[in-house]
């Protein structure tokens, strides 16, 4: 039995976008600028930290972080993002939206500074210490998706409200290009400072002392925009639909709303007095029958594209070296290698990874989320195949400008495809007491996935020849046996995608249907005697 919406969430649905659309779009989206750049950035220092820290007098080539070193500096932060997506997303839901989005921001800004001032005489305690930073920058960063989510799905129009959380997820790609930026500027700064001679012509004298400063302030100026945001953020008002749907005060979300909106609303307190032991809990068999399966194929889908969206470290090196952009290591000094690994991760983001998220943007709400997503994981899954099948083809050097034409379009469609879309239909599907969670629980297996997709397939993307791995790794199933598992796991995606409803033009209510009677069964049994208006929210 359905219910009449109450009318601060109407004039949400049918509001004009208006300043304060844009204005909670940035107070977002530099979150998500910053959790990009803060994940991000430690993959242009890693060559320089193995260079500061495991240089091997009169070694042939530069010192390199070793496999488990290296695994655990880029994984760290992974697993405290995993963590802190399902704690702060729980608590998001406990306590309000706006309470904890201030806690995820300060925790960032704190552990982003803390990492870029790691201690220790020695490389084991420094790296101890700057992967215990990184897990507590991951935990911060990990609150950011299931609120930044739901707080812009709860404050969007119905119309618009695909673009303004894809936007959001958007700032992601120009937190990526800020850090290969800063990057270029920092050791560009410095060569100029402290020219160097290649490692090949003068080993000791390749790397100037004062190259440790390089890879601290590129740490730490992730801490700048996050810092800026915080003010802002704090004088969000908490979300209409948390304060009237979960929080149970109508008033407040009415005065909260007319403020924002600059209309008059009228509050109906009596009509979301509703007793707590009629509400279906999280798990609950009720909570699997409406919503099981959409819980299900939000988790698969993300779990399946983050596997396929980071297992793009596999292939990085081999493109970047192949096109000349990276030269071998004993060629250059440190600080040159780090200026040439962040001016091509660079033109990576801004010639793909930028404009697909963009083109999520601008679709989303024309086409609809499952269009793109079926056919962002359709694409990818045709280039993995294109690239697996005939892997010798484009291992030739005639035909690496094809390879890197090919992998582009692939992580192109991830961006302008799922790896936007999974972000956004959990904040719009499920039920406002279980929003923040559900997203929380979502994004969390992407985070899995992307765990495989970044350390499992680096493994097993090595030679079946043990004589031709990487220092330090076993025999894997190789490259092209690895693309091929690969574009099977985005047909997968494909598959899973059949699971998650089209939400696109449709309120958040009418999505989680709470505005059905959570008691419909009970009252059919009475014999329906209840005038529906009388039916409590």
């Amino acid at each position: 039995m359905a219910k009449k919406q109450l009318e601060v969430l109407n004039a949400l649905d049918v509001a004009k976008t208006q300043w304060y659309h844009f204005t909670a779009i940035v107070i977002a989206g530099m979150g998500f600028f910053t959790d990009a750049y803060d994940l991000f950035c430690i993959s242009l220092v890693t060559k320089l930290l193995g260079r500061l820290y495991y240089t091997v007098e009169g070694a042939e080539k530069p010192g390199s972080l070793p496999p488990n070193v290296a695994a655990a500096v880029n994984g760290v932060a992974f697993c405290g993002t995993l963590t802190g997506q399902l704690f702060f997303g729980w608590l998001g839901d406990k306590l309000g939206r706006k309470k904890v989005y201030g806690m995820t921001l300060m925790m960032m800004v704190i552990c982003s500074i803390a990492s870029g001032l790691s201690l220790g005489s020695r490389p084991k305690a420094v790296m101890a210490t700057l992967c215990f930073f990184r897990f507590w920058l991951g935990f911060g960063i990990g609150g950011d998706y299931p609120l930044s989510a739901t707080i812009m799905s709860e404050y969007a129009n119905k119309k618009t409200r695909g673009a303004f959380i894809a936007a959001v997820f958007a700032m992601q790609g120009f937190g990526i290009l800020a850090g290969g930026m800063v990057a270029i500027i920092m050791s560009s700064a410095f060569k100029a400072a402290y020219p160097a001679p290649a490692y090949e012509v003068d080993p000791a004298a390749s790397l100037p002392a004062a190259s440790d400063y390089v890879w601290r302030l590129i740490v730490m100026f992730g801490a700048l925009p996050a810092a800026l945001t915080y003010y802002w953020r704090m004088k969000m008002p908490e979300t209409a639909r948390y304060t009237a749907l979960v929080a149970k005060n109508a008033k407040q979300a009415a005065a909260d709303m007319s403020r924002v909106l600059q209309v008059d609303l009228e509050a109906e307190p009596e009509r979301v007095v509703e007793e707590k032991g009629k509400q279906f809990g999280l798990f609950s068999k009720e909570f699997l029958r409406r919503h099981g399966l959409h819980l299900l194929g939000t988790t698969s889908t993300w779990f399946l594209l983050d596997i396929a969206f980071y297992s793009q470290n596999l292939f990085q090196k081999d493109i970047f070296s192949a096109i000349g952009w990276i030269p071998a290591a004993k060629t250059m000094n440190a600080l040159e290698e780090v200026f040439r690994i962040a001016r091509a991760q660079t033109l990576i983001a801004l010639c793909s990874t930028v404009p697909g998220y963009w083109f999520t943007v601008v679709f989303i709400d024309r086409i609809g989320r499952f269009a793109i997503q079926i056919m962002g994981f359709t694409m990818m899954t045709i280039f993995m195949f294109a690239l697996a099948i005939p892997y010798d083809h484009w291992t030739h050097k005639d035909n690496r400008i094809g390879f890197v034409i090919m992998y582009s379009l692939t992580f192109f469609f991830a961006n302008f495809g799922p790896n936007a879309t999974t972000f956004v239909v959990p904040a719009e599907i499920f039920p406002a007491r279980f929003r923040s969670t559900c997203h929380g629980i979502s994004s969390a297996a992407g985070k899995a996935g992307a765990m495989v997709g970044a350390f499992g397939f680096l493994y097993a993307a090595q030679s079946k020849d043990p004589k031709k791995t990487d220092a330090g790794y076993p025999a894997g199933i190789g490259v092209r046996n690895s693309l091929l598992v690969l574009g099977c796991v985005n047909a997968l995606g494909v598959m899973f995608t059949f699971l998650v409803p089209e939400s696109n033009g449709k309120s958040l209510e009418e999505m989680s249907r709470e505005n059905e009677n959570e008691n419909e069964n009970e009252n059919v049994e009475m014999g329906d005697v209840h005038d529906a208006r009388t039916v409590p929210l």
